[in-house]
Parts: structure tokens; sequence; C-alpha cells
């Protein structure tokens, strides 16, 4: 999102992380901008059963958890490395500076995070729907419509049953029959255990 060359002016430095392992967790206080180099992590929270909630996944290119550095609040939400991740990072302070002299990037920032909101409004809208099918689609349809090419099948979701189901609070199990029901229906396809819509 934001120009390394403009970061590394700025103090930035980079950060590696083995997978799994912690970004920062839920609870913590922001001290940080983050933007991913290579690799991917994830946004989650855990239900009081265990269950994991992902709010987001970003990769390559791609900032998490800015919005907290204009506020006084702590993370509500854990960051964890997908795979092995490169992670720049810019103190809060030099960051918020780095917005001061750079007013294209704050209109940037602004337009990332107001899609970010978009997507949570309709995630949530999303988890009020009983079906499954529903869920499913309304998920695809959202990482869909951030492609360029809209034809049938054309994207590939990058993402494991296990991902979706937890995208969507929906268990692994449902998500594989609703994926089946939906391939039959010729609505998506599963190729190579990929799918397709």
């Amino acid at each position: 999102m934001i120009d390394e060359i403009l970061l590394y002016r700025f103090g930035a430095e980079v950060k590696l992380y083995k997978k799994d392992v912690l970004v920062y967790e839920e609870g913590a206080v922001p001290y940080y901008y983050y933007q991913i180099q290579s690799g991917s992590v994830k946004l989650n929270n855990y239900k009081e059963d265990g269950k994991e909630f992902i709010q987001n996944i970003f990769s390559k290119g791609q900032s998490f958890g800015e919005s907290l550095l204009f506020l006084d609040y702590t993370y509500p939400t854990n960051a964890i490395a997908l795979e092995e991740t490169k992670v720049l990072l810019l103190s809060k302070f030099k960051f918020l500076e780095l917005l001061d002299n750079h007013p294209q990037v704050l209109r940037a920032l602004n337009k990332s995070m107001a899609e970010r909101l978009y997507f949570k409004c309709t995630m949530l809208l999303n988890l009020s729907n009983l079906d499954p099918n529903v869920r499913m689609l309304n998920l695809l349809d959202y990482f869909k419509s951030l492609q360029k090419d809209q034809k049938k099948y054309s994207f590939k979701v990058p993402y494991t049953r296990q991902q979706i189901a937890d995208f969507t609070g929906l268990c692994v199990e449902t998500v594989i029959r609703a994926s089946k029901k939906l391939a039959k229906n010729k609505i998506i396809k599963i190729q190579k255990r990929k799918i397709y819509y």
C-alpha cells in the first residue's frame, strides 16, 4: 500500500515471522504500522468454545491494524502469520509523521480502510443469514468483486474450506456440504480440491 522506499525513509524495519507466530495479540497496545513484504497474515478471534473466527486475511503489499494507530484502543483481534512472513514495521509516531507529510498516502489509506469497513458490514449482515449456501456465496461474491475478471469460474478461491468456515461462522463440514451442493448446481466448480467461482 505505502511505497516501501518511503517507509524505509521514515525508519521502517523488516521483521520475519515464522508460521503460526503472533504479530500482535488481542488486547495489546498498537505501536506499529504493519505492511506485508512477503507471506500472509490473518486477523482472528477465538470464541469461548475455542472456535476460531477469521476477521480477514492479508497478503503481500497489504497493511493491517493501522486503524488502531488513530485511536487509544487496544487490538480487538490477533494477527498471526499464516506462513513465513516478512513484515515492514514503522513506529506509530513515524507513521503519523509520514501521513502528515504525504497527504496522498493518507487518502489512499482512507480508501483502504473504507473498503475494509464495507467488507465488515457485508460479513456482519452475512452472519445473520441461516442458510450456509447463502453465507458462502456472499463471501465468494465479495472476494470475486475485487478482481477484474467477472466471468463464471474465473475466480480461484485462495482459501481452504476451514478458512471459509472461519470467515462465515460455519463448521468445516457444513462448508464441504455447501460446496458440493453449489458445485452440483453449477454455481461453483471444484477442480483438484480448489473452488472456482
